[in-house]
């Protein structure tokens, strides 16, 4: 399996990949030059697709040189070269690589001697990694994701590239763009969980991240190409099937059991393609069926004499019994289970093709691709309604009608003509459209949604999920974009354009069915009991935690919908200009201007109020104001040279501006936030300022305002964005290596260094300048008088550009072809990315989850999540020739690599900013500088001197803590540890003949996490146990001063002791799955 994908990677580290948006082909390029190297004009140079027929004609120029830009990829081609006088030259078996420049010279002779032509690897190194089919079905998989074919490229973690956020990638699908363009996930099919595409349809990947191709654009992480099979002069067909179930999982990681619970995946498939008219038109069609019943979470509740580890929490299985059946019987809600239910994924996926050659010079391809997906999801962890944090952790386990389900629709159709206009020059056109639907459902009436809260952190919740009702969300774009390359002596020229035409209509009404936030359970049944005592009651003897409430403010509208218009143009001109033999440069500019519709709400009242913006200066902003149109200019640079002039030594490097679509949504965010669609109340209770006048009510509009006019309403909030704020930019820089070391060993290295221009951040521009700071060794500032300068707005968050972030990464490989049936490859990469803040799709959220230790409007910089560390990984594949029936293929994929980042927050709000959790501890030297409080939990108390040495003992035993005594923690600090694990794929293929024709059968079986089959401890991953050690139990007064007081986490009735716990879910053990397919000729 690794096979086929090390020995295409071999060859594709020569090449100068330039696939981009709208690039959904190769370039076959080369010079014809007699025996004495003097270049032949006029001779004539045919290229033939042998599977379809298909022909590629030109004349070589003036300097010998031709060109067929435009081809389709694969292959085997045949290329002849003939001119009156000489020898025809024929060159068999030449393959084209998606956006790759394949350079094949020929000398022709006058002798009637046929010439071996002369094959000169002509791309160069630094550009990208393609993988074509084979090596697409070989590479052990058991989800057929894109992420799983994109870890072959070293500086990849998945879907995510040089530590850059995934949403900025680039993906397209036969030249259209494919990207999920609003923006919740970074991937299409993403939200879902399944492939947007069946990856049995796919003729090659191709993944680029440093490239020189101007026509490339919308990414600053990686540019990802996909090209869809054709139909070729013989009727083929194949029909597969996969399936997995609980008897083919592990259950031991490390010292853990693991319970997979019962589920069953199913994946079915059949594709057909052949010709309509031979050599003329051809077609392919395939049809992918997939489902995924699974246990919803594996997660269980403590029967009150477990410990809480692995997946056993701490929340008592009697709380969350007497609890449901309180519900049901006082208000009439079903909450449904708390574990033991099934979540259900199934998805749909239809492709057909048509290719048809009009004659030598035009070819035209049309594609239609469908995805009907659904998939049910956990309640969101955000906090940015309620307290967050509810799920996937030993700490909280919510109900099952708490989630919502989920649809991904997807259809999508690109017309694409390829013409050769002369023999110096071509023309590329494309025009597509693309639709998604990713709406959400919830499983019961609307209730409403209550955290409840333990020791400080969410114990268990229940109700509607906070951001799912009424929520409906679709978007598509339109595509048109044109190429023209001219070929002159030395100089290859393109001058192209594109424009994208987005709109998208968004119903997002999160806290529309209100939301209570209660300090303990208790605190709940005791409100609630007042509420059925009393249900007109307006006051509570219960003092809430918080209270959040979103409701219509149009009269008659039951829900907001957002729609936003954005029109996307690009120019770009580009020379790649042969300065010697063996010296190329390119030099390319592009320029991009985004223009948005006027599709805002003017907010007059939110214009007459003054905000603070990051320096301290008054700000007012214009609620209908989106971005002005700025150009964006992007100017790229590159250098390639074979430095021996025989391609054992190539050397690349470059430099240039790459500009990246923002996710939509967060410009979204302000045509929804406005407090004229929408009115938004937030209201925190605390020992100084108790909240009683919100009682529990089960109505989820009791609090709606009673005279609603349309008129701003009486509290709300705002997402704002920067008028002067532009597009994503990065400055990427880069020089790559490629040697051929002795015994045909290839090395490969490349160093990529990134420096923001245009990076994202937001601010709480209604947050007021902090009044107060501590005392002692941590003097963080604090917030006293309150987090909101107008007091009826409860957040103003802005999105703004920064230019302090950057990135770098090195990367390097060797690699080994030693026999037609062995490859081998191994790669390391190291990088780091830096930035303020890492920005999600909720305004609030992402200002309020980005830990800090000052001003939370100026973030210190600091190592992003994406930030990647370290990654080693080896593959390869072997053939045995064990059998004469067909071929038994080993293949195995190994990786190590940092599992993540965290942060040392304290839990509670430390600084009085309104924002929960998201402040970073201090270490102290010694335990002088901290102040614990006594406490008792479950019957146990702790005393301040047990806390003390506790603490003391805590950080000593976690490598960061102890690195760093007397410092505030850093965001995403801390390095969680290295996780290695084994993937291998095992196939036997049968061969035989049917009716004249050669049928294959295929049985596979794909095991990943092999090395947890070989050891229950190995392949096993850690996490942290807790990342918030320290809760803020309030305040004392010293030395004229303030200082925070804490109490440190119990766990398992015991003060915590360990940093780290040992995972036991289902990526820690393995896992197999079997397929069979067969593979026949019609």
């Amino acid at each position: 399996m690794i096979r086929s994908i090390c020995g295409v990677i071999v060859f594709l580290l020569f090449c100068n990949t330039s696939f981009s948006q709208g690039v959904t082909s190769g370039t076959l390029e080369g010079k014809v030059l007699d025996e004495a190297s003097r270049p032949v004009a006029g001779a004539s140079v045919l290229a033939l697709h042998l599977p379809s027929g298909t022909r590629y004609g030109t004349v070589s120029r003036a300097d010998g040189a031709f060109s067929f830009p435009g081809m389709r990829v694969g292959g085997p081609y045949s290329v002849s070269v003939s001119f009156i006088g000489y020898e025809e030259v024929i060159s068999d078996n030449v393959f084209i690589s998606l956006g790759n420049v394949t350079k094949k010279d020929f000398v022709i002779s006058e002798q009637p001697i046929l010439l071996t032509p002369q094959i000169v690897w002509g791309s160069r190194p630094g550009g990208a990694t393609v993988i074509n089919d084979k090596d697409i079905g070989s590479l052990p998989s058991i989800s057929r994701l894109i992420s799983d074919y994109t870890r072959l490229i070293p500086q990849s973690r998945g879907s995510f590239f040089t530590g850059q956020d995934n949403r900025l990638n680039a993906l397209t699908i036969d030249g259209s763009m494919f990207n999920n363009s609003f923006g919740i996930a970074g991937m299409p099919g993403e939200r879902t969980g399944v492939a947007p595409i069946s990856m049995e349809a796919i003729e090659q990947l191709g993944v680029s991240i440093a490239t020189n191709d101007v026509r490339q654009s919308n990414f600053t992480g990686a540019s990802i190409s996909m090209v869809t099979k054709s139909g070729t002069n013989d009727f083929k067909s194949s029909v597969y099937y996969s399936m997995r179930n609980q008897a083919l999982v592990g259950t031991k990681a490390a010292k853990s059991n693991f319970n997979p619970g019962t589920f069953r995946f199913n994946l079915g498939g059949v594709n057909v393609s052949g010709p309509i008219i031979k050599d003329k038109l051809f077609f392919y069609a395939g049809l992918e069926i997939e489902n995924y019943v699974r246990p919803a979470t594996l997660f269980i509740a403590n029967d009150g004499n477990q410990t809480s580890e692995g997946n056993i929490t701490r929340v008592l299985k009697q709380d969350l019994d007497n609890l449901r059946s309180y519900l049901k019987e006082n208000f009439g809600y079903e909450t449904g289970e708390y574990q033991g239910y099934d979540f259900s994924t199934s998805a749909l996926r239809i492709i057909a093709k048509l290719d048809y050659n009009l004659n030598d010079k035009n070819k035209l391809s049309l594609r239609y691709n469908h995805l009907n997906s659904s998939s049910d999801q956990f309640i969101a962890n955000s906090d940015a309604l309620g307290y967050g944090y509810r799920r996937g952790s030993i700490n909280s386990l919510n109900y099952q009608n708490s989630n919502y389900s989920l649809v991904e629709n997807i259809r999508s159709v690109i017309l694409e003509w390829n013409s050769t206009l002369s023999d110096r020059s071509v023309n590329n056109f494309f025009i597509g459209y693309r639709h998604h639907n990713e709406s959400r459902k919830n499983p019961a009436e609307l209730f409403p949604m209550v955290d409840i809260l333990k020791d400080g952190i969410t114990y268990t919740t229940f109700g509607t999920e906070p951001f799912s009702p009424y929520n409906g969300l679709t978007y598509g774009t339109f595509q048109i974009q044109n190429n023209y390359s001219l070929f002159l002596p030395n100089h290859s020229l393109l001058a192209g354009f594109n424009v994208e035409l987005f709109n998208s209509s968004d119903s997002f009404f999160p806290g529309a069915q209100s939301i209570y936030v209660y300090n303990s359970l208790e605190d709940f049944y005791e409100d609630a009991n007042g509420y059925l005592s009393n249900p007109d009651r307006s006051t509570s003897s219960v003092n809430l935690k918080r209270f959040q409430y979103q409701y219509s403010n149009i009269p008659g509208l039951e829900k907001p919908v957002q729609k936003l218009n954005v029109q996307y143009a690009g120019l770009y001109l580009q020379d790649r200009w042969s300065v010697t033999p063996n010296f190329k440069m390119i030099f390319g500019l592009r320029i991009d201007l985004p223009i948005f519709g006027k599709t805002g709400f003017r907010n007059t009242d939110a214009e007459q109020l003054s905000f603070r913006d990051e320096k301290g200066a008054e700000v007012k902003y214009a609620t209908d104001k989106l971005p002005d149109s700025t150009p964006l200019i992007s100017p790229r640079f590159v250098a390639e040279w074979d430095l021996l002039g025989n391609g054992k030594v190539l050397i690349k490097g470059g430099s240039g501006v790459y500009t990246g679509q923002p996710p939509y949504v967060l410009i979204s965010n302000q045509i929804g936030n406005n407090g004229l669609l929408t009115g938004f109340e937030w209201l925190d209770g605390s020992l100084s300022y108790p909240l009683y006048n919100r009682p529990f009510n089960p109505q989820t509009d009791k609090y709606k305002p009673a005279n609603i006019t349309g008129a701003p309403a009486l509290r709300y909030n705002l997402a704002l964005v920067d008028p002067d704020f532009r597009f994503p930019q990065i400055l990427r820089s880069n020089i790559a290596s490629q040697f051929i070391l002795p015994w045909d060993i290839v090395s490969y290295a490349e160093f990529i260094f990134d420096k923001e221009l245009n990076g994202m951040t937001n601010i709480n521009v209604n947050l007021p300048a902090p009044n107060d700071h501590y005392t002692g060794a941590d003097n963080r500032t604090r917030w006293t008088l309150g987090s909101r300068l107008n007091q009826k707005i409860s957040n103003a968050i802005v999105l703004k550009n920064e230019n302090r972030g950057y990135s770098w990464n090195f990367a390097a490989t060797l690699e080994k072809r030693v026999t037609d049936r062995f490859f081998g490859k191994i790669g390391y990469s190291y990088g780091e990315t830096w930035n303020l803040m890492d920005i999600g799709t909720v305004a609030y959220s992402t200002w309020s989850y980005n830990p800090h230790y000052r001003d939370p409007n100026n973030p210190e910089l600091a190592l992003s999540m994406y930030s990647p560390g370290h990654r080693l990984f080896a593959a390869s594949s072997i053939d045995f020739g064990l059998f004469k029936f067909g071929k038994t293929t080993l293949s195995m994929f190994f990786d190590a690599y940092n599992s993540g980042r965290a942060s040392y927050i304290v839990a509670g709000d430390l600084n009085g900013d309104g924002a929960n959790s998201n402040d970073l501890i201090y270490i102290p030297n010694d335990v002088s500088e901290m102040n614990f409080t006594e406490y008792t939990t479950a019957g146990r108390r702790f005393t301040v001197e047990e806390q003390e040495i506790a603490w003391e003992r805590y950080i000593m035993q976690d490598r960061y803590l102890r690195r760093h005594r007397g410092e505030y923690a850093r965001r995403n600090g801390v390095t969680l540890p290295m996780i290695s694990r084994i993937d291998i794929s095992l196939s036997q293929q049968v061969r035989l003949k049917v009716f004249g024709k050669e049928n294959r059968f295929s049985l596979r079986a794909d095991i990943l996490n092999f090395t947890n089959l070989l050891n229950r401890d190995w392949g096993v991953g850690k996490t942290l146990i807790t990342n918030q050690p320290l809760l803020l139990s309030g305040t004392v007064s010293t030395n004229g001063g303030v200082k925070p007081t804490y109490t440190l986490r119990a766990v398992n009735n015991e003060l915590i002791k360990d940093s780290y716990i040992t995972t036991a879910t289902l990526n820690d053990v393995f896992r197999v799955q079997l397929s069979i397919k067969w593979d026949f000729g019609l």
